[in-house]
């Protein structure tokens, strides 16, 4: 009698150990890890806001946690850390599962955290300003679209000092990319372009160097947060040029994308500035799927290495980043084993490299140009550097922290030799 009591008892204990509910256990793993994007008007397509609006999507939750779909994030983790790790911890996938398996109950609203308090239209939190383009462009609901460039000035009368920036579209639905590039006074690059409308350049006659790349959009990608004793420089009198690419789908839409600034609370002590190892001559034979393409930089002064984006179409199917030293030392800073063309993510350092001059930064992609791959448009077509989605490209930009009196010339501009006397020879 007595065993069978504290088998009871036993019985007792082991039953009162509480679920896993959305408002205590739930809510905060989804402020940390997907709210981010998971939220109305954001790229999830569903938000995790609520428990009412996350409930109906437990299993899928379940089912995309526990096969890494989500969060998104590729890099092997044999190589390199990152700040921006989005894996998520094994605590908190235990978590969102026992709250699944627990039959996804609500608990107590007393127990919610207080709600993240997100800007509206804006990962970054409320820009200082925001430029965006003066009229809609009109999308062609069939055909191939040329990259359109729209030059926005800047009216800047001081230099600004730029922490955190973000583009955005209206219609994320048919925009493939934006490059919001800053262009300096003076530049050359479309002198004779005009102001506030869109345009297609010819490119054969154009010839100047293009201007520095401040942000970014393409699906998934992340907006850049700096540190803040880093920033993007944009003089006084510069513009902002827009490259917009937009990809038929069958139906008529319009964009009127725009940029969102941040400005450094005081003047930073670093320069960060955007580069890219690329390769435009390569042909992916049809049917191939392995295919590599090899790129590399050398840089010609010292530098600190902060943040990497690796860039390919369809047929991507993995990414590498190394470095080799002036000394010979090598090592392998970044490798994503299964690239997604539908999240451009860009990895962030947890310690950033001092890169001295020298240092060269190799790249390695691998293309699948297979019917095995089923977003492949043409296993049976001859692929090679495009604009388009149904071409390729390989590039690996990266991002550089440099003195402020530097600028990219200086990381790309091969120094004179110096005679005995210390003179340029």
């Amino acid at each position: 009698m007595r065993v069978l009591c504290m088998g009871l008892a036993c019985a007792v204990v082991l039953g009162a150990a509480p679920s896993a509910t959305f408002y205590k256990d739930a809510l905060p793993v989804l402020q940390r890890n997907c709210q981010t994007c998971h939220r109305p008007g954001e790229a999830g397509p569903m938000s995790f806001l609520t428990y009412e609006s996350t409930r109906p999507w437990a299993k899928s939750i379940k089912n995309a946690v526990l096969t890494h779909k989500m969060p998104p994030w590729f890099a092997d983790p044999h190589y390199g850390k990152f700040a921006n790790d989005r894996s998520l911890s094994e605590a908190d996938l235990r978590t969102l599962v026992e709250w699944v398996d627990g039959g996804a109950q609500a608990g107590d609203p007393k127990d919610a955290l207080k709600p993240v308090e997100w800007t509206e239209g804006w990962v970054i939190g409320k820009p200082d300003v925001v430029f965006q383009i003066p009229t809609p462009v009109n999308i062609a609901v069939f055909g191939t679209i040329d990259y359109q460039y729209v030059i926005v000035p800047t009216g800047f009368t001081e230099d600004r000092y730029v922490q955190l920036s973000e583009a955005r579209p209206t219609d994320r639905e048919r925009t493939h990319h934006i490059i919001a590039f800053i262009r300096a006074p003076g530049s050359k690059w479309f002198k004779d372009a005009p102001v506030g409308v869109p345009f297609v350049p010819d490119h054969d006659k154009e010839g100047s160097i293009p201007g520095e790349f401040l942000a970014g959009y393409a699906p998934g990608m992340v907006a850049q947060m700096l540190k803040p004793n880093q920033a993007k420089l944009i003089k006084a009198g510069s513009d902002i040029v827009f490259q917009l690419h937009y990809t038929a789908n069958g139906k008529p839409g319009s964009d009127q994308s725009r940029v969102g600034m941040i400005f450094s609370k005081q003047k930073p002590a670093e320069r960060v500035v955007t580069l890219a190892a690329a390769n435009e001559k390569f042909v992916i034979p049809p049917g191939d799927a392995n295919y590599r393409v090899d790129s590399k930089i050398t840089l010609q002064d010292d530098s600190t290495l902060i943040a990497l984006l690796p860039h390919m179409h369809l047929r991507g199917k993995s990414f590498e980043y190394r470095l080799t030293y002036p000394n010979g030392e090598k090592e392998t800073i970044l490798s994503v084993p299964h690239y997604s063309f539908s999240w451009q993510l860009s990895y962030y350092l947890d310690q950033p490299r001092l890169l001295p001059a020298g240092t060269v930064i190799e790249c390695t992609a691998y293309f699948d140009n297979s019917p095995n791959n089923p977003a492949n448009p043409d296993p049976a077509k001859e692929v090679s550097f495009g604009e388009q989605s149904w071409d390729e490209m390989m590039i690996g930009f990266f991002d550089v922290a440099v003195p402020l009196d530097k600028s990219p010339a200086d990381l790309l501009r091969q120094k004179k030799a110096k005679n005995e006397t210390g003179a340029e020879q």
